[in-house]
This record gives structure tokens, C-alpha cells and sequence, in this order.
């Protein structure tokens, strides 16, 4: 049976969940369709997703039509979950990017179609909600041909819109479905479009467009012919109408899924990292990726694979080439939706399952040991935001360790540490959404936290040069301790220690302990007790004394310079800053911008690409606590960001007052 392996990604809210229900009931894999709302959906089957309502993790459904194996791969629409959005995409052959006919393309839909076209897949376009009060396909279509690269070309037209939608019509035959009449004032908007699709159909064909341009007749047939080769190949995007809530236009969809995406086999060779390459069929050597991994409290670790080549059977063994070692999977199993059917084998094309093999993580390849190849790992963007998680008892604390563990093992985009200047644990993810529930899940595995707003790591500088002498002088019978030094300090980039000293006014094996001494001064500023960076210090002078000199008093006087030469050159407050980059439907721009001012932000560039702006900007990290939500709140939900480290920078004179203040009670209370 031919095998189709699909992704449907979409922003969210453009109902793409709703849509896999509805081509789960068309194909009769499914008697009735869930809802989102109801926590029904065969997708979201997870108690997270049905308390919040939206999908988290990729969902696996399959269903058959006309004779075609189909799975569908639905992603989440959130961007905070991006793990689960490329592992799908990566995991599939070509894709469906399901839009709003209301809302149009949005950053979720730029970010899925950039994803798309990196891995070079070839994808069709629902546009849904066609039912919807303010539905216009037209208006869509200008959008999508305005932000999004390559050639876009309405397949089907719709019949009315709204509540009028009622049907689509296939461009290239005129057949209108459900079959019904096609009204005369229809008939001038459908020539237009046969004009247009023709055009863009012969353009990925020299032959067709040689015999075009002579004039000569080109057949319904040959049209068909060329337009499935060019959607095969990613030359040519078809868009389609659809309704998901009323199915009108699911089984056109379903058709064209069938006829216009490509199999599993079609999809060619794939490449290993070292330029090796598998035929996409049962009998080449196995491998497989570990699309994404996850954890069920009942059947333990699960790791998705992708088989590319080959042919898996329950107790071979496989290598996994990216972790190195062999393992044996007991088991193999094919997912759908909450339920796992074993199976005696996953041949090429296959979405299946291995179940209690701790050592695997998202991205693996597995192969033969005898074939080994290595495909490149999942392309996973940085965390963009950081809460600060704090166990609530002794017993959470114990066991947080073991759960963050487990919960990083299944989302790579989830980061873990501990910053050594504040103390603090710090989770990172994609935004406060993903870290949410990801407390949640926390909770789940029997570990309560709270999550606060991390403290700022701030530091300490100097403006101007000084010198100083510190003079370490101590005697208590026996031995005394005598070091004397000399120093001078300068702003700077980093930090750097010198010796100007001649005369041997200290011999050379004190000056290790005068820097030990320097950089031991270095973790607590004059101003607030921040760590000090960028100076450049050098040693000018001093004395020694034959016996009581030695290196522990020598890295007292040195403390003791360095201490009395702050005091004297301008110490000054630094924040650490991060280069933020965001991207948004244009209308939202103004607004950003303003809301960017509020926060302190130096605005670095504007670009406008279609309908999507993208903003880059300098912002400082204490200025970016909320910012995941505030995006949310300010563009409901059509932004996305990222954020990536940024230089320190001085703080401004107004602000330094209350830093210090709040860090000297902070030092008093601890």
C-alpha cells in the first residue's frame, strides 16, 4: 500500500487540530470527530493538553484513503513548543501548512514555511475556516504570494464564503464538491484562475513551456501530469479551501494529499552527514532517526523514530551512531493517537515506536551495525526565556535532580543550570508558556517548584585609573607575614595583570599570589558586592622582607591595593543585555515599538518582508523578565521571539540608586 508521511503545521488557532479530526472522520478511521474544546481530540490526548485545550506534543494519527497509507504528524501550534514543531516536520515527507481564512499568514505560518523550505519539503496549503465571518481565500492568497517564498497557486477556488461557504472547485477540471451547479457568476473568477495555474504549472516544465509559448494545445491530462510532478518536487505550492468545523472541502483535501503529495518512496536517496545516502526502501540497509522522545508514566520512555531505509524486526540489533553503542528493540510498535499497536516489523516510510531503551534522545540515527550512517542532528533554535525554579521542600529538592533529568532527556529545547553569581537554578525554554508546563509536568513526576523572576546578574566596572599601595603587615611570634605592593588600575576590555616592576623590588614568585589576591577582591564591588570586570591591573612597586614575606601575604596586599585604588576610580554599575530579535504581522509594529521603549531597548534594525516585520534590538536582560507574555498579550499571539546573549553595558544614573539599594537589603537579610 503506498505510504504518505504528513506534517501539519500552522500557527495556532488556525484550527489545524480540528482539521486532522475532520480527515480522520472523512476517511472513516474515526465514527465521530473530537473537539479541542472538550478535550476530545484524538490529537491531544495527553491530561495536560486537555486541560489547557491546545497541543503540546505532536500527535500521530493515521488513516487510509483511496488505497494510501496516510500518517498525519500533527504539531503543535504555539511556538513555544518548537521541539515538537521541527521533530514533525523533520519526521515527515511533505507537509500541510494550514492557515486562518480570517486571520491569514501570521509568524507561526512564516516560521513553519522557513522550516519547510531549509529541509527542502514539499507542502500544500489549507487555508481553513472558510465558514468563518470574514473569510476571504482572495485576500489569503495575496498574503501567502506576499510573505512567503516561492510559487503559490490557488488549486481550488471556493464556492461562497462565510456562511455561504458551501464547496471548492478544482481550478484545473472546473468539477465542483460536493458536486453541485456552478453559478455563471463563478465561472469568470474560475478562468482566471485556469489562466493562472496553467501559467505557474508550465513555468516548472521546459517541454510544456516551449510548447506554451508556440501556441500549441496542452491537454487537461498533461497539465495534471506536470502539476503533480512540480507539487512532488517543491516546485509548485497548491492552495486549497477548506472548512474543518463543516468538512466542506476536507475530501478535495484528502484527494490531494493522495495524488499531489509525494510517498514515502518518492521522497529519493537520503543523505548521511559524511555524504553517504539510503534508498528509501525496504530491503537497503535500516536506519532511522529518533524524531522525538517522551515519557509515559505507563509504558515508560518512548522514542519515535522515522525509519528512512530498511527494515526493523523486534530483537535486531541496531547501533545508534550519533551516541555510539548497540541496542536491541523487543518491541516495535506503531502509534495512533493514545494507543500503540505491536507490530512484527517497520519497514521504510514507517512512523513507529521503541519502548524502554533509556539511551536514546531526540535526534539519534540508528543503523545496521554492519551499515552504519549518521544523519545530521534536529536543528533546535536556543531557550528565549528563563525562570528561576526553587524546590518548595527538602523531599522536592531531593528529587528535582532525577525530574529535570528526565524532563531535558525528552525536551532538548529545555535547559537546565545553575548561575554561579546568583546561586540560583535556572530553567530556560521557549517561552513562559513552554515553562509553564513544563512546572507542570515537574508536578507531575512528584516535583513541586516555584517559578520567580531570576535575579539579574549585575557586575561592577571602573571609569578612570588609580594607584593604590596595600600593605599586608602582621606579627605574632615565630614567623611574621610581610607583603608590600603597588598598583594600577585601568579600564579596560576583560581583564589583564602585569608587572612593571624593576629593581627586583619583588621577586617574581610573590606576583602569582598579588593576582590571586587582585582577582579575590574582584568578586565583591565597592558599590553593591557585584563581581568586577573589565580592568587591566599592573604592579608598580613594593618591598619583601627574607623571612616573613610569602605568597598568602602577598594575595592580602594585593586585596588591600586593589580595594584602596576603587575607591578612587569611579566605580560604576554594569547589566547584562541580550539581542533580541522579533518578528510580527507589520500592523503590530508601532506598538512594539513603543512597548520596546519602555523597556530600555536600542532599536538596531527594521525589516519588512510581506506582511511579517522582524525587530532587532539591544535590550537589557532585567528589562525582559515578562516579555514572553507581553508579546502574547500585545499581538494576540502572532509574534514570536528569540533572544541570544548580549555584552554588559553601564546602567543608567537614575537606576543605579535603587540597584544598590535593593542589593545592600538583599546582603543584609542573607
Amino acid at each position: 500500500m503506498p505510504v504518505r508521511i504528513v506534517s501539519l503545521a500552522a500557527h495556532s488557532g488556525a484550527g489545524k487540530t480540528t482539521l486532522s479530526e475532520a480527515l480522520l472522520l472523512r476517511s472513516g478511521a474515526i465514527s465521530r470527530a473530537g473537539r479541542v474544546e472538550d478535550g476530545t481530540a484524538h490529537s491531544d490526548h495527553t491530561d495536560i493538553e486537555k486541560a489547557h485545550g491546545f497541543s503540546v506534543m505532536t500527535g500521530v494519527l493515521r488513516l487510509t484513503h483511496c488505497g494510501t497509507d496516510i500518517t498525519l504528524l500533527d504539531t503543535p501550534g504555539y511556538a513555544d513548543f518548537v521541539r515538537e514543531i521541527r521533530g514533525g516536520i523533520r519526521a515527515a515527507d511533505t507537509a500541510v501548512i494550514v492557515v486562518s481564512a480570517v486571520s491569514g499568514v501570521e509568524v507561526g505560518t512564516e516560521r513553519v514555511w522557513a522550516t519547510a523550505d531549509r529541509f527542502g519539503m514539499p507542502r500544500l496549503i489549507a487555508v481553513n475556516q472558510m465558514d468563518r465571518e470574514r473569510a476571504d481565500y482572495h485576500a489569503v492568497l495575496a498574503d501567502l504570494r506576499a510573505s512567503l517564498s516561492g510559487p503559490v497557486a490557488p488549486a481550488f477556488l471556493p464556492l461562497g464564503e462565510g456562511a455561504d461557504f458551501r464547496g471548492v472547485i478544482d481550478v484545473l477540471t472546473g468539477e465542483v464538491s460536493p458536486p453541485q451547479d456552478l453559478p455563471p457568476s463563478d465561472r469568470a473568477a474560475l478562468a482566471g484562475a485556469q489562466a493562472a495555474l496553467t501559467d505557474a504549472i508550465v513555468e516548472t516544465d521546459d517541454d510544456l513551456m516551449n510548447r506554451f509559448l508556440d501556441g500549441s494545445p496542452i491537454s487537461t491530462d498533461e497539465l495534471h501530469a506536470a502539476f503533480t510532478r512540480a507539487v512532488h518536487a517543491g516546485t509548485l505550492y497548491p492552495v486549497i479551501p477548506v472548512s474543518a468545523h463543516s468538512g466542506v472541502g476536507v475530501d478535495a483535501l484528502l484527494d490531494l494529499m493522495v495524488t499531489g503529495l509525494r510517498s514515502a518512496r518518492e521522497r529519493g536517496p537520503v543523505s548521511g552527514v559524511d555524504g553517504q545516502t539510503r534508498d528509501p526502501t525496504p530491503d537497503a540497509p535500516f536506519s532511522a532517526r529518533v524524531w522525538r522522545v517522551s515519557l509515559d508514566p505507563f509504558v515508560g520512555k518512548q522514542a519515535f523514530i522515522r525509519v528512512w531505509s530498511g527494515t526493523l524486526r523486534p530483537g535486531d540489533t541496531i547501533r545508534n551512531t550519533t551516541q555510539g553503542g548497540d541496542l536491541r528493540a523487543a518491541h516495535l510498535y506503531l502509534p495512533n493517537g493514545r494507543d500503540l499497536t505491536e507490530v512484527g516489523e517497520l519497514p521504510a516510510g514507517s512512523i513507529g515506536v521503541l519502548t524502554k531503551l533509556p539511551d536514546l534522545h531526540a535526534g539519534d540515527t540508528l543503523a545496521d551495525p554492519a551499515d552504519p550512517i549518521l544523519y545530521d542532528p534536529l536543528w533546535l533554535p536556543e531557550p528565549a526565556h528563563t525562570v528561576a525554579i526553587h524546590p518548595v521542600s527538602r523531599q522536592d529538592e531531593d528529587r528535582l535532580g532525577p525530574a529535570l533529568t528526565r524532563l531535558t532527556d525528552e525536551d532538548p529545547t529545555l535547559h537546565y543550570a545553575r548561575d554561579p553569581q546568583t546561586g540560583e537554578g535556572l530553567l530556560s525554554g521557549m517561552g513562559d508558556l513552554h515553562l509553564g508546563i513544563a512546572t507542570e509536568r515537574l508536578a507531575a513526576l512528584g516535583v513541586n517548584v516555584t517559578a520567580t523572576t531570576p535575579r539579574v546578574p549585575y557586575r561592577e566596572t571602573i571609569h578612570a585609573p588609580a594607584q593604590a599601595q596595600g600593605k599586608h603587615k602582621k606579627q605574632s611570634g615565630g614567623h611574621g607575614q610581610y607583603g608590600d605592593c603597588h598598583l594600577r588600575i585601568e579600564p579596560g576590555d576583560g581583564f589583564s595583570f602585569r608587572s612593571a616592576v624593576v629593581g627586583g623590588a619583588i621577586p617574581g614568585k610573590y606576583l602569582p599570589g598579588i593576582e590571586k589576591g587582585v582577582q579575590d577582591a574582584m568578586q565583591r564591588g565597592p558599590l553593591a558586592g557585584y563581581p568586577l570586570q573589565d580592568l587591566h591591573v599592573t604592579v608598580l612597586d613594593g618591598s619583601y622582607h627574607d623571612v616573613d614575606s610569602s605568597d598568602l601575604a602577598f594575595r592580602a596586599a594585593g586585596a588591600l591595593a586593589l580595594r584602596g585604588a576603587l575607591e578612587h576610580a569611579r566605580p560604576g554599575l554594569l547589566e547584562p543585555t541580550r539581542h533580541l530579535k522579533v518578528r510580527a504581522p507589520a500592523r503590530f509594529t508601532g506598538d512594539l515599538l513603543v512597548d520596546l521603549q519602555t523597556r530600555r531597548a536600542r532599536v538596531q534594525g527594521i525589516d519588512t518582508t510581506g506582511t511579517v516585520t522582524t525587530i532587532t534590538a539591544l535590550v537589557p536582560q532585567a528589562e525582559l523578565h515578562d516579555y514572553s507574555a507581553a508579546l502574547r498579550s500585545l499581538t494576540g499571539d502572532r509574534a514570536a521571539f528569540s533572544v541570544t546573549a548580549g555584552p554588559y553595558q553601564p546602567i543608567p544614573d537614575h537606576l543605579t540608586r535603587k540597584i544598590i539599594d535593593a542589593r545592600q537589603e538583599e546582603l543584609t537579610q542573607a
